[in-house]
């Protein structure tokens, strides 16, 4: 995949470490100041777990704030471009390990950051313009280098926009016709969001851009537009939907595309306002690193391409059983509301009584587990193990569960005579879902 044996200027990987690292900084301060570390991750008395990662686990409150911090003050580093190998491996560590704490907070740009961030480690991006090059700049780079990170963007864009071609998001403007009513308090646009037409427009124009926004910003004629289109969709999207600082986080990275006299220009301006690293602009020498970094980037790359695509292995509608859903850049697809109420039945006897579910999980918890079948059965089996503790025996755990998808009426969800005990989550088709049936 990535074969290229020319060389390209370094300044646009200066320029994307230089963002990333202020994105993520500003990123996770913000998370700090909202006090989402202690609702999502102190607060719970139990955390979903990702299957193969059960032994992650949230630490003390107090080790967990030091996590967060050296999370920022790694991507401070990666920014300077100090220690950049060091900095942006603890970076990598630190902010995936947050993700793998609770399943319940999953975000599709969260993963794309500890896609992007894995990738980043093995990339020369601090062989100009940083800390670490300050005695020994290089003004080339491999041209993969460059074009693995292109390659990853272009990614996540065309799944993105390949996943929109459904009937819910194109025929019925779902979920976007259940979202965008509400916005009706936004001025200027307000007005228009609760008319039906405009639900269909943004829905296929959502589409049409996530497929072809790529190869505009790739042909250097349309690049200047459809970087223009880049801002206006993504600040419209920030606008519309409370997503934090993933539109500005694509809207910094699609600045690759551009060629090297831009990145130049603005890393000159960044030069005189702090008054460091113009003698860096001044080196000719070229980076060659291992061999082996190529073929790295490119097995990683295709794995990034196959791994979207496991959802064909299953049955049944995605949207409804799940199964391949995750990792796949399906963004903002589904509204799903759901009801889930346990019973917990003594085998011997026969006898039974339901489970409040408000005392293990928050709201926001409970919310998540409704509708999603691998989130039921750890939960079932995390009953199980608290109910056989206070000394219950011959425990079978049921489930009673309705869920509504995409505006449609609330349908059956879980096979209400399965022993949710008997069951262990894996990549099998899940055959205790029932079937949705459309």
């Amino acid at each position: 995949m990535l074969t290229a044996t020319n060389t390209k200027h370094a300044s646009p990987l200066a320029t994307f470490r230089i963002f990333f690292g202020l994105m993520m900084f500003a990123s996770i301060i913000r998370f700090w100041a909202n006090g989402w570390i202690e609702k999502l991750y102190l607060e719970p008395s139990f955390q979903f777990k990702y299957y193969g990662f059960e032994w992650v686990s949230v630490p003390a409150p107090s080790l967990t704030y030091g996590l967060f911090t050296l999370c920022a003050l790694s991507a401070l580093c990666i920014s300077l471009g100090f220690k950049y190998r060091w900095s942006m491996a603890i970076f990598f560590l630190s902010f995936t390990y947050i993700e793998l704490m609770d399943k319940t907070t999953y975000l599709n740009h969260y993963y794309f950051i500890s896609v992007l961030s894995l990738m980043m480690i093995f990339l020369p991006m601090n062989r100009y313009f940083s800390w670490d090059a300050r005695n020994m700049a290089y003004k080339y780079v491999p041209a993969y280098s460059i074009n693995a990170l292109k390659i990853l963007i272009a990614i996540v864009y065309i799944y993105a926009g390949l996943a929109k071609l459904n009937s819910d998001w194109m025929l019925k403007a779902m979920p976007l016709s259940i979202w965008l009513p509400s916005k009706y308090s936004i001025p200027f646009l307000g007005d228009f969001l609760h008319q039906k037409w405009a639900h269909y427009f943004f829905s296929w124009a959502g589409a049409i851009y996530d497929l072809f926004i790529v190869f505009f910003l790739l042909y250097k004629p349309t690049r200047v537009w459809a970087y223009l289109t880049v801002i206006i969709f993504h600040m419209l999207t920030g606008v519309l939907f409370p997503i934090g600082m993933f539109p500005y986080v694509m809207i910094v990275s699609t600045l690759i595309f551009f060629d090297a006299p831009m990145h130049q220009r603005i890393l000159t301006l960044m030069a005189k306002l702090s008054g460091l690293g113009v003698h860096q602009l001044k080196s000719n020498e070229t980076w060659r690193p291992s061999p082996q970094v190529k073929y790295f980037l490119s097995i990683y790359l295709i794995i990034q391409i196959l791994l979207p695509l496991r959802f064909l292995a299953y049955p049944g509608k995605l949207f409804w059983t799940e199964q391949g859903y995750r990792f796949s850049w399906r963004v903002m697809l589904m509204e799903k509301a759901g009801y889930a109420e346990f019973k917990v039945v003594d085998a011997a006897t026969g006898k039974s009584f339901k489970v409040d579910n408000s005392d293990f999980l928050t709201a926001f918890q409970e919310k998540q587990m409704a509708t999603q079948p691998d989130f039921i059965v750890e939960y079932a089996h995390f009953l199980g193990q608290h109910f056989t503790k206070q000394g219950h025996e011959n425990i079978e755990i049921y489930v009673e569960s309705y869920v509504a998808l995409n505006g449609e009426k609330s349908k059956p969800f879980i096979d209400p005579n399965v022993n949710l005990l008997e069951i262990n989550d894996s990549f099998a088709h899940r055959n205790w879902v029932l079937p949705f049936n459309d």
